[in-house]
């Protein structure tokens, strides 16, 4: 389940899909997400006291699930490019995430079988 959640940025259904078909690609590669809660926070940061572009930031948190607990956060100064490269980066953190579990239960597995020989 994901849920888009806007602040400090006007809702759009535009962007609501932009998230949802990226995170789309990312379930596809990782098929537990799909029993995950995954919440998509848009913001964008625009400073009055000082000049120049706005900030657009992408954060993203998975809760429940194998994934429990990955948080990701990316800014650029498009809200599309952000998304992008949140999506790209989380691909990786994921992959590590499932390594480091495995690794882990590997070690564990390792050290019972050496107690019982």
């Amino acid at each position: 389940m994901i849920k888009v959640v806007f602040k400090d940025l006007e809702k759009s259904d535009l962007a609501r899909e932009a998230v949802e078909e990226r995170f789309q690609e990312v379930m596809e590669r990782f098929p537990a997400l799909s029993k995950s809660r995954i919440v998509v926070t848009l913001s964008m940061e625009n400073s009055p006291r000082q000049g120049g572009l706005d900030l657009f930031g992408v954060k993203t948190r998975i809760e429940k699930g194998t994934y429990d607990g990955v948080i990701l956060e990316k800014s650029a100064s498009s809200l599309y490019v952000a998304l992008a490269d949140l999506c790209e980066h989380l691909l990786e953190r994921l992959n590590r995430f499932s390594d480091k579990k495995r690794v882990k239960s590997r070690n564990i597995e390792r050290k019972f079988a050496q107690k019982s020989a």
